[in-house]
């Protein structure tokens, strides 16, 4: 018996030596260092990427790689990026007294085709299981919102309501292109509203805008925020958030003098009475309507631009001039092979004609003799005849394509520009779009009868704007992050010949929370062997906001060597106002 005791303890003393042992294999230092952070940077040569540079700069700064086309894997420094900007969001909908949730992924077509938007040739990516159930992968979770909370909320004494997830979705996107920008797979974050009654709706989407406004200024980079169409998302009230770039496949108009901004779907030209221009002077094209019952004509006046002539007794006279820089008519063709050059064909589909832009010049000419009506659409500068009762002609229309230059419609003195923009956020009011068709109803007060709730859906592009503020803020040198969003504030850079302890020491000085400082979210770049000159150019690609350098100051003056590329700050620095100096430079990005 006591030998078997004895063994028992030496067991029980060598598994506890072995714990021991195993326990210094462990780091109990919590900073954050590179050699502890998968950061695979290079490792990629630029044409190697897409076309897109900044795409092949998130590539080679380690912050993702493609899985498939339109598919992409977030890497550590992307992910927190990624979490960063959804914490920054997070903060906003609070202010908003938004509860966050998460919806599967998964909806069904039942669901789509309830409320009037499934449709076989969408971008719907669609799943099959063994019963044929007919799932979907979401692209938006409209219906799925909506059938939740119908089920759920009865009276009108449980709204206001609002709900947000940031959740994957999913797209099967024709031709994926500039990475994140237009992917198969992305992060959205969708905030759902609801409301009793129209002029509630109306003040929670006046919020919300705001809340918006508040986030992006967080963002501290330039935006424009237009009046938008809400194209098949239904309800007749939205606006668009973007970011000018040339990488944009937006156009957004603004004016040079007011705050007038709309995108390419709603903005207008202030019209003039001056007369209407010779019949010498018309343009003439032929298109079919979508369900090929309806011949369309379109005549609008050769594109001019209006000028101020100056008259005999002192006035002037406002005068469209023909346009220097157009096609000539005789080159041009009378089917719609040039029509979107010259008519503006979101105008012509507000006058409730449902063109088909796409149509071929081959295939519109063997569908034209089987229409059953005509349809003349006149441009409010060209004079019109009389037509039989068979024919309809809509006149006085403002049909003509907008140009650089036109007159702002706010305001006298204004006049439009066009600017290339990425959009990365959609607010948008959906009155009962939603609600009616899936039976989100709501017992009114007094006993009133139940009436379809007041919806709104209001949406940020997550991994669109990584990929937007990556795009917006790179140079040659490699990836700039804002402040609130960057993977670390600020990244400490060392020789190899200063002691690690020298390093740590400058971490710690910026991490310090005491004395009403905030803590400077930093990281150490301790990775051995590398050269000093390595680690700047690598901390350049992926874009620290600050850099702090012990380098020769260092050996020399215990001083170090801030630098902060945004701004073109490069200055040396004691340790007793370090911290305040890096807040200082963090405070502007």
């Amino acid at each position: 018996m006591p030998a078997r005791l004895g063994y028992g303890l030496r067991r029980c003393n060598l598994q506890k030596r072995r714990g021991f042992q195993n326990a210094r294999l462990i780091s109990v230092d919590s900073r954050n260092r590179l050699s502890n952070f998968w950061t695979p940077t290079g490792g990629i040569s630029p044409q190697d990427g897409e076309q897109d540079d900044s795409h092949a700069l998130l590539v080679r700064g380690g912050f993702l790689r493609q899985a498939h086309s339109g598919v992409f894997h977030l890497l550590p420094l992307g992910l927190r990026v990624q979490e960063r900007l959804s914490w920054l969001i997070d903060k906003h909908m609070a202010t908003l007294g938004a509860s966050k949730l998460s919806l599967s992924s998964i909806t069904t077509e039942a669901l789509w085709r309830q409320s009037g938007r499934y449709s076989a040739n969408s971008e719907l990516l669609r799943l099959s299981d063994r019963k044929d159930s007919g799932f979907l992968l979401s692209p938006t979770h409209e219906e799925e919102i909506t059938s939740l909370v119908a089920g759920m909320v009865h009276s009108y004494k449980d709204l206001p309501l609002k709900l947000y997830q940031i959740g994957r979705k999913y797209r099967d996107e024709r031709r994926p292109r500039q990475g994140l920008l237009r992917a198969k797979e992305f992060l959205m974050k969708d905030l759902y509203t609801f409301d009793y009654a129209h002029e509630h709706a109306l003040q929670t989407y006046q919020s919300v805008r705001t809340a918006y406004n508040n986030f992006f200024d967080e963002l501290k980079l330039p935006y424009l925020v237009a009046d938008a169409d809400s194209g098949n998302m239904g309800g007749k009230l939205s606006h668009e958030y973007h970011f000018v770039s040339p990488k944009g496949e937006d156009n957004v108009w603004s004016c040079s003098s007011c705050d007038y901004v709309a995108n390419e779907e709603l903005v207008e030209k202030r019209t003039h009475d001056t007369g209407r221009l010779p019949t010498s002077q018309e343009l003439h094209f032929t298109g079919i309507s979508v369900d090929r019952t309806t011949k369309i004509h379109i005549h609008v006046p050769y594109p001019a631009r209006l000028v101020n002539v100056p008259c005999s007794d002192g006035t002037k006279l406002n005068v469209y001039v023909p346009r220097p820089d157009i096609l000539p008519p005789s080159l041009l063709s009378s089917d719609s092979t040039h029509i979107e050059k010259f008519v503006n064909l979101h105008a012509v589909k507000k006058a409730a004609i449902d063109i088909d832009t796409g149509i071929e010049k081959t295939t519109l000419q063997s569908f034209l003799p089987k229409t059953t009506k005509t349809i003349h659409i006149y441009d409010r500068l060209v004079p019109y005849p009389k037509y039989p009762d068979s024919e309809i002609p809509l006149n006085h229309l403002d049909i003509t394509r907008i140009y650089p230059g036109d007159p702002c419609p706010r305001c006298e003195s204004g006049e439009l520009k066009v600017q290339k923009a990425i959009e990365v956020a959609h607010t948008f009011h959906l009155g009962t779009r939603y609600s009616e068709p899936l039976k989100a109803l709501v017992a009114g007060p007094d006993g009133m009868a139940k009436q379809p709730m007041q919806m709104g859906c209001h949406g940020i592009g997550v991994s669109r704007l990584i990929g937007a503020i990556a795009s917006l803020l790179a140079d040659d040198k490699g990836l700039n992050w804002p402040r609130v969003i960057a993977p670390f504030e600020c990244i400490v850079v060392t020789t190899p010949q200063v002691p690690e302890e020298d390093g740590v020491e400058v971490y710690d000085i910026l991490r310090e929370g005491a004395q009403g400082y905030e803590i400077v979210d930093t990281v150490i770049d301790d990775r051995p062997i590398k050269s000093l000159a390595w680690k700047l150019r690598d901390a350049d690609l992926i874009g620290y906001p600050v850099i702090v350098v012990l380098g020769r100051a260092w050996k020399e003056r215990r001083r170090v060597e801030v630098q902060c590329r945004r701004h073109g700050v490069k200055t040396e620095m004691e340790l007793e106002g370090l911290k305040e100096g890096v807040l200082k430079l963090l405070d502007l990005l």
